[in-house]
């Protein structure tokens, strides 16, 4: 359910001035009788307490009172109170900002600071019916783990509203503190409205998690991740060193389950091999050790993608998911440890072991570096990899994309529609991207730097100020003042579990595969952009589904076993 539309729309809604962030209704026509109906489950009211100051950001108090009033208006269970920022009721909660939102402040502790724009809505959506439903949203396991804590936790996330992965970090904060509001309060902040506080946690890349004021970590983690995490104030790699090393990981003991196909890997191709082989009349379990989505969930639109003049990479993932649920289980934050060939393909994960017939890889490809000096160092403080996450944080300021393909010069034409000064760096005499985008690059008129490398990325002790670049052409060097560096510079496969399994790879590293998506050990596939070739949305789906058939076919006539002859 998206409030406002699009990922796409929801950038051109965010207010800019007074007389924008007032229009005659926030929530489209379209979608009222949609949300009336589904307000009509409520249980237990829910009260909306909004506190502004008109001297602070006035366009977005105005946005703000405008939604929760429409929201009131849908459900009778639903109300909205406003208060001054100087209010007797702004003291007791120790509300200092305008605009804030307060959900229910007499049951839990969850609060937005900055109207929830874009997606973000859509949380604030669900929020409100979990908490009339007295739902917490959370898995069972996580539900355990939030049993043990015994101290207080404060978790605040920094959110973009062009964020695709931010809703998904906000949704798992608010869960938890609506299953223990006892222990656990979780706030919202829009760090474009609050920039400000984002400044004070060095926020350069979001979602941004702060917990306890000691405790941070980046980027969208999985549900129990999350958890696990906010319990014991130690990331997940940490703890399971310190498990390994205590010898208490659990080697005995864990679930054992039969299926005919795992796959590995719940991107286009993962998930649409999952569908195919189901529709086969095979079982099958998707593990994915991140998130659904894969890369595409980062592309900002999606305009080659068949049937869709164009879509939201977020929410053509999306959709794709909600199809593959009806086949199989897809299991977020589970990744594979080890997988045993024999009679049997046995997938090894820190929760069960998957005895299957067949194993699909469709683990997809990480950004590549480029390998400059204070490239690692200032990851997530001006260095990012992604211009649909973090671009939103430089509007005004100055920003480099390294690449010369596709991605980059979409990057750069996102961030120059945000209003990010952009310039484009790229170290060779002509680009590799498609020639519309780049007659719209010339267009929009982006700066270009060819022939050009980043030799190095400086900064302070927070955040990055300057790129230091080369000419390759005359071999000239000098330091070029920036306040980010997106980088789309390809993509490299993950290849671990392949590389593991003593699987053939191409000379770039990608898994060799014949035109059925066979690899070179009977009853393993691979699919999508771990094999290479085109990598597109289009390819990876139809990867998957050719393997999933093979699969299939394979399962009902062994090729590997030969045939007996007189």
């Amino acid at each position: 359910m998206a409030l406002f539309g699009s990922d796409k729309t929801s950038e051109k809604k965010k207010p800019k001035k007074a007389e924008a962030a007032t229009p005659k209704r926030l929530i489209p026509e379209d979608n009222l009788a949609e949300l009336t109906k589904f307000f009509e489950a409520m249980k237990e009211p829910v009260e909306l307490v909004v506190f502004t100051d008109p001297r602070q950001n006035a366009p977005y108090n105005a946005f703000m009172e405008s939604l929760c009033r429409e929201l009131a208006e849908l459900a009778p269970k639903i109300t909205a109170r406003f208060e001054p920022l100087e209010s007797d009721a702004a003291k007791l909660h120790g509300v200092d900002f305008s605009p804030t939102l307060l959900l229910a402040p007499d049951r839990c502790k969850i609060r937005y600071l900055g109207a929830p724009l874009g997606e973000e809505a859509r949380t604030l959506i669900e929020t409100i019916m979990r908490l009339s439903l007295g739902q917490s949203g959370l898995g069972q396991i996580s539900k355990q783990l939030l049993q043990e804590l015994e101290e207080k936790r404060d978790v605040m996330v920094f959110v973009n509203p062009s964020c695709p992965y931010c809703p998904g970090q906000v949704a798992h904060a608010f869960h938890c503190a609506l299953e223990r509001p006892d222990l656990v309060s979780a706030m919202c902040v829009d760090s474009s409205q609050h920039p400000a506080l984002a400044d004070r946690y060095h926020v350069g890349s979001v979602p941004h998690t702060v917990i306890n004021e000691t405790f941070t970590s980046m980027g969208l983690l999985p549900e129990e991740r999350f958890a696990v995490e906010l319990v014991t104030l130690k990331s997940a790699e940490d703890l399971l060193a310190e498990q390994r090393a205590a010898g208490i990981l659990p080697a005995e003991g864990l679930d054992v389950r039969e299926v005919d196909i795992v796959v590995a890997g719940a991107g286009a191709a993962g998930l649409t091999a999952a569908m195919y082989a189901v529709r086969s009349g095979l079982s099958a379990v998707v593990l994915e050790k991140n998130v659904i989505g894969g890369q595409v969930a980062l592309t900002p639109v999606v305009e080659n993608y068949p049937g869709f003049a164009n879509v939201p990479g977020k929410r053509l993932m999306e959709m794709i998911a909600e199809q593959a649920r009806a086949y199989a289980e897809i299991h977020e934050g589970e990744g594979i440890v080890e997988v045993k060939i024999g009679k049997h393909v046995e997938v090894y994960t820190d929760r069960a072991v998957y005895v299957a017939k067949g194993l699909i890889l469709s683990t997809g490809a990480t950004w590549k570096k480029i390998g400059a000096p204070g490239e690692d160092r200032y990851f997530g403080f001006g260095v990012s990899y992604c211009s649909t996450c973090d671009g939103y944080l430089y509007r005004e300021k100055k920003a480099v994309v390294v690449g010369g393909g596709n991605t980059a010069m979409t990057d750069a034409l996102h961030l120059k529609n945000l209003g990010v000064d952009v310039t484009v760096i790229h170290r060779r005499d002509a680009f590799r991207a498609e020639k519309h985008l780049q007659d719209a690059l010339a267009k929009e008129g982006v700066p270009t730097l060819m022939n050009t490398v980043v030799t190095e990325i400086k900064g302070d002790e927070n955040k990055v100020t300057a790129v230091r670049i080369r000419n390759l052409t005359d071999g000239s060097e000098r330091e070029m003042p920036v306040d980010a560096v997106f980088v789309a510079v390809g993509l490299s496969p993950n290849t671990g579990l392949a590389e593991e399994l003593g699987l053939t790879l191409d000379a770039d590293g990608f898994i060799q595969t014949d035109r059925g998506k066979r690899t070179s050990i009977p009853r393993i596939y691979a699919a999508g952009d771990v094999t290479g070739g085109a990598r597109q949305i289009a390819t990876a789906v139809g990867d998957g589904s050719t393997a999933a058939l093979s699969a299939f076919e394979d399962l009902a006539h062994p090729y590997w076993k030969k045939t007996k002859t007189a």
